[in-house]
Formats: structure tokens, sequence, C-alpha cells
């Protein structure tokens, strides 16, 4: 072993190994190491444009972060964005290179690994130590023969592994045995600790099986990590976050899950302001009594649109916003708000033309081409309650296909001042006349805190409400708050002597 590598290997997908790489990060950092995150390969409709124009896994965006490093493609070279049940968008080093079956990767994979283990090694040589995470299960003897992402980057980064295994789901004993079991010799060899995820609980209670468990695995246990209520970015959709209520108050904010739902990120901070509750809605009726309607982003706007249109969901947007209620779009979300939405070329959908929800006059057209860009820029608007924030600074990054065309009755909104690194003057969000639709091609609008909580603030002065007053929280100064909290629970729950002796190749 090296000694500059940890890797975490799951029984299998969401028990937790992105939030665990998150806290490690965050503990090495906070004990004076220079550490980076990594993953191969990710598969996610959460993404991210780096400061070059390149598109990674947002999970390794936020665990640089946790690092207190700027995140680079370099920690996730292959990302995978699905398109359809069959097909993904595969991306390479942040750029797409095509969209692909699963049997067109897995002949395409094998081309990657040198790549891969190029990439690592050229990032292991800037730090003190990297935390690599795997994906899904390591004994999916299906997916073995192609690996890049489990056993054969361990082997490759000669790194030992942490095994997770997620306590919640039930039969975590059942799964942490089995996985070993299933793992060659050599690879058992490579799996120096145990970690069991999302206790709730006396730990006491486990010690027996605890001790049955290292018995017959001879891998010794580093630690039971208790139910987190933290609040840190999902990976992708595999997320309790869509079925529960975050935050609490009379101000409500329906979100609308959609089929192909991309980088429902952008949404984090809502709840965090005062008074404000937000749900994911599935359904038409979960969006009655909404004060906000918020259509999110899709990797496959057209198709999504046409799902909303069958289940009834879009009609009941549509009368949120001809009522009154205040309607939100971003990116794909923002696309669908249009008249008409044309993909002549089928870059996106199997489907040529649809029409939008009608409620801003502009047409969006697809092509091949794609946008993955940082920008920054400014509440620009020259009438309504929106011109009230002018001046006010946002920034973010772009991921989309499409532009749009404007007809008259769009009133701009946002200006963009920078775009990938050089100056722009060009319009990236408009609003109806009423000022009560409006959307943006923006990931990141709400993460200085101040346009969400003039939006909040809207709702509260026509339903009689005091205004809250005093700055408003940023997403940074929220992640860092949960960064810290997440770390102290996890460095309290694992023994980490034995990490760090385990880190160094010393166990």
């Amino acid at each position: 072993m090296r000694g500059k590598t940890i890797m975490l290997q799951g029984t299998g997908s969401s028990v937790g190994k992105s939030m665990l790489c998150c806290a490690l990060c965050r503990i090495f950092k906070q004990d004076g190491l220079k550490v980076a995150p990594f993953k191969a390969q990710n598969m996610a409709l959460n993404s991210f444009a780096t400061s070059e124009g390149l598109e990674m896994g947002r999970a390794q965006v936020t665990q640089a972060e946790a690092a207190g490093i700027e995140p680079s493609v370099r920690m996730n070279p292959v990302l995978l964005k699905p398109t359809s049940d069959r097909r993904s968008q595969v991306i390479v080093n942040g750029r797409a290179v095509g969209t692909m079956t699963a049997m067109e990767y897995h002949r395409f994979k094998p081309r990657l690994r040198e790549m891969v283990r190029e990439t690592y090694e050229a990032l292991e040589r800037e730090v003190d130590c990297v935390v690599i995470e795997g994906a899904g299960s390591p004994a999916e003897i299906n997916l073995r023969e192609g690996d890049i992402v489990n056993m054969s980057m361990a082997e490759a980064a000669d790194a030992p592994v942490l095994l997770v295994g997620d306590i919640n789901l039930g039969g975590v004993f059942a799964s942490l045995l089995g996985t070993v079991m299933l793992l060659t010799e050599e690879e058992r060899r490579r799996v120096r600790g145990v970690i069991i995820n999302k206790f709730r609980g006396d730990v006491e209670i486990l010690r027996p099986g605890l001790r049955m468990l290292e018995d017959r695995i001879h891998i010794p246990v580093v630690g039971v990590v208790p139910w987190m209520d933290i609040d840190m970015e999902d990976e992708d959709s595999v997320t309790e976050r869509f079925e529960r209520t975050a935050g609490r108050g009379d101000i409500r904010v329906a979100i609308v899950r959609l089929s192909h739902i991309s980088n429902f990120t952008d949404f984090n901070l809502l709840s965090a302001e005062e008074g404000v509750s937000v749900r994911y809605a599935s359904r038409a009726g979960e969006l009655a009594g909404a004060d906000i309607v918020i259509l999110p982003g899709s990797k496959n706007t057209i198709e999504d649109l046409a799902a909303l249109r069958a289940n009834g969901m879009a009609d009941a947007i549509v009368r949120h916003a001809r009522s009154g209620g205040l309607l939100i779009g971003i990116c794909g979300g923002y696309q669908m708000l249009g008249e008409r939405l044309l993909d002549p070329e089928h870059s996106e959908s199997r489907i040529p033309e649809s029409p939008g929800l009608g409620l801003l006059p502009m047409d969006v057209r697809f092509s091949s081409g794609k946008t993955t860009v940082q920008a920054e820029g400014t509440i620009d608007c020259a009438g309504g309650w929106l011109s009230g924030l002018n001046g006010l600074r946002v920034d973010g990054y772009e991921i989309h296909t499409g532009e749009n065309t404007f007809r008259e009755g769009c009133v701009p909104f946002l200006r963009l001042t920078r775009r990938g690194g050089e100056a722009a003057d060009r319009i990236d969000g408009v609003c109806n006349a009423e000022g009560n639709v409006f959307g943006s091609y923006l990931h990141g609008l709400f993460d200085q805190g101040g346009f969400w909580r003039a939006i909040v603030n809207r709702v509260r002065a026509a339903r009689g409400m005091d205004e809250v007053e005093g700055a408003a929280m940023t997403l940074k100064q929220f992640r860092e708050r949960e960064f810290d909290r997440m770390a102290d629970i996890v460095r309290r729950s694992l023994d980490m002597e034995k990490v760090y002796a385990i880190l160094r190749g010393k166990a």
C-alpha cells in the first residue's frame, strides 16, 4: 500500500458512500492534510460545470468543497447521464463523447481504463491523500469484467478498502458477509475495515453481531455511524429527499418531480429559509395549496413534459400560474415554460416538436451542441417587483442544450456579466409581464440567498405576513455548517486511529 489513499466501497447503491467520503475529506482537511476526492465513474444527472467549462458529477464537487479545494474534472473522469432506461450520455474528461446503450458502453469501457489510472495518478501526486469512492457493489458478478470503478480501481491505486453497509435497509450482516464472500481472495485482502452506516439506537445492542461478523470475515469493524440528520447534496435520484418534507413553515414550496430530474441540488438551500417548507410533488393534487411551484432541470425536457401532460401535472402547473401563483423554471423547467420546443435533430428526445406550457412567449430549439460554463450576473429588470432587486449579484453554472428565441411579452430580469471567464452581456432569465412566472438556465440562482429571500418575502407580503430581514444564509455558509457537523459525528463514530493506520498502509 502506498499510504496515500483510502477507498470506500459499499454493499450496494445508496448505502452512504458519498456522504462518508465527504466526511473523511473534511476530517483529513481539519487534521492538516491536503486531500482530494476521486470517483472513476459516476452515474448521475446532478452535474456541475467547472471553471474550465468541463462537466463532472456533483458528489465529487461536494467532496472537493468539504476538502477545501477547487473541484476538478480529474476527480470524476467518467460521468454517465441516463437519457432513458436503456441509454446514457457518456462524458469523458468533462466532454460528451456520445450516447450509448449499456452494451455499447460495456464494449467502450476497456478503452477508459488506462486514462482513468493516469488521471488518478496525476491527482495523487498533487495531494497528501486521496479519498476514492466506489460505485454500487464490488460483488456484482456480471459487472466484474471491464470494471473501472470498484476493485480494479483499488488495485490501480493500490488502495486499502473500507466496506460500507447500510443497516437501515435491513440485513446488513448478511450483505456485508455476502459481499466479502463473493470477492476473490486477492480482493478480500484489500478490505481492511468495515463500517456500518445509518444506525438508529444504542450501539451496544449491536456488539454481539459485530463480534460474530468479525469472526466470520476476519476484518475489523472500524465503526458504527448513526443516522445523520445532515442536509447534504444527493448524488442522484436514489434519495430519501423526494419522500419527505424539508423545513417547517407556512410558506409552501412544491418542486415537480420529473422522470429525468437533474440538478435538484439547486434547491438544497430553500428549506433553510425561515418559515419555508419544501416537498417534491409527483401528482397534480400535491400542487394544491403551494405558494411557489418549481420546475427543475431535466435530461429529457420534451419527454418529461409529455409525462406531465399525461398525469395531469401540466394542467395543474398552468392553473397555478394563471391564478397568480409564483412559478419558477430552472434549465429544462425553464424551457418547458415556453410555447414551442423543437428538436429536429433528435438530440435530446425521440419527439421532434412539442408545445410548451405556453406561459412565456418564447421558443426553444435543441441541437447537438451543449453549453457547459460557469457564469455570473445581476438582476436587471425594467419593471415590476423584480426591479426592486436590480443590481443583486447571482452566480452559478449552465449545463444545457437548446437556445431560446424570445418574443414580445418576455421581460428580461437576469443579465449575465461574465460567462466562462469572459465578459458577457446577454439575457439568461426572463419573466412574464405579471412577474409571477420566470425562469433561467443558471444553476445556482438561489445560492447567494438574497434572491430566494426576496421571493419568499413577496409571498409573505401577499399573505399579510411580516417580511424576514437581515442577511440571508448563503449556500456556502450552509454547506460549511453541515460539513463540520457531519465530520464531528463521523469522527466520533469511527476508530480514527485505525482509519489512519489503514490509510498509511500500517493495518
